[in-house]
């Protein structure tokens, strides 16, 4: 037979209140911050939008002038309300379409991006990794080395080509002499994407657990951490292309007929054709990082957190038997 359990309390000492018989509690509660206000939705707006549109005419004024140059067969001084949407044509372009030199540089300009982007990965993911698991404090160091393609200009990188380009014409010579130092420039943009991504994932975790499994190192990084790291893979391929297909000094430097040297030659001879392929080449790019946004945005949208389930268990307390 359950007892009730009864303390001795003084005579004079107050009972206990409970709060969940309507009883005051006695213990301090924290004071609610007093509200300052909604912000003026008028006025919250204003500031977005200028500073969208202001970008918007920074960037679409240029290209907008461009392609009326290109792609508009009216002279300037003819311009007006009569003439604004008259004679414009995709013809220029078809002659550079047509230009017997076009798709050897369109081909070898993307044969250098898969191929540096392939370097670039199976170079950079293993190190990222390595640093992180077993050199954490040279992240730093790692950091400092690879942004400095971007603090030093390209025209130091060919200064060196040049310099070394008589001792190694076995190597220059070849088209795909371009990929190590398209690795190099790309080094600033690549790694910080990809040790982003590790930074967001539980790296130690994941390769732990692999690793008590019996997976290799091999198993662990194909089949475990790079399906985590798809985001960041995916930034820093659209990001090396980007680099590749514009870079004109070292394939001018190795006589390289890549696109951009294309584009230049070309537009030496058609200015009209060359600037409406150079429009192309602009918009092109900008669908790639709009691509970009887009795939990494849905990527994102599909890792739903794990919530546990509410615990619906009625819960009872029963009395201590004496």
């Amino acid at each position: 037979m359950a007892v009730a359990v009864t303390m001795d309390l003084p005579i004079d000492a107050p009972l206990p209140l409970d709060p969940e018989l309507g009883a005051t509690t006695t213990a301090p509660t924290a004071l609610a911050p007093q509200s300052v206000g909604r912000p003026n939705a008028k006025y919250s707006r204003i500031v977005p939008i200028a500073v969208v549109t202001i970008s918007a005419f920074f960037f679409l004024l240029p290209l907008l002038t461009l392609a009326r140059h290109s792609l508009q067969n009216v002279p300037a001084f003819l311009l007006g309300k009569d003439t604004i949407l008259k004679k414009w044509s995709l013809e220029p372009l078809w002659r550079a379409f047509d230009d017997p030199d076009f798709m050897p540089a369109l081909k070898l300009s993307l044969t250098l991006a898969v191929g540096t982007v392939f370097l670039t990965l199976a170079l950079l993911v293993p190190t990222a990794v390595w640093t992180h698991l077993r050199l954490p404090k040279m992240r730093t160091f790692i950091e400092f080395i690879t942004v400095l393609p971007y603090m030093i200009p390209a025209i130091a990188l060919v200064a060196g080509i040049v310099i070394v380009k008589p001792h190694a014409r076995w190597f220059l010579n070849s088209n795909f002499a371009l990929i190590p130092f398209y690795v190099v420039l790309a080094l600033p943009f690549t790694y910080r994407s990809i040790d982003a991504g590790l930074r967001a994932i539980d790296l130690r975790t994941l390769v732990d657990a692999s690793r008590s499994l019996g997976a290799g190192w091999g198993t662990t990084l194909r089949k475990v951490l790079i399906p985590n790291l798809r985001t960041s893979i995916i930034s820093a391929s659209f990001l090396t292309a980007a680099v590749v297909i514009g870079e004109y000094t070292i394939a001018s430097t190795l006589l390289k007929r890549t696109l951009p040297q294309f584009q230049r030659e070309y537009t030496q001879r058609e200015p009209q054709a060359g600037y409406a392929l150079n429009l192309l080449a602009l918009l092109v790019t900008t669908l790639l990082f709009v691509l970009l946004s887009v795939l990494t945005k849905k990527r994102d949208q599909s890792r739903k957190p794990y919530v546990p389930p509410a615990d619906t268990t009625p819960h009872t307390s029963t009395g201590t038997p004496t």
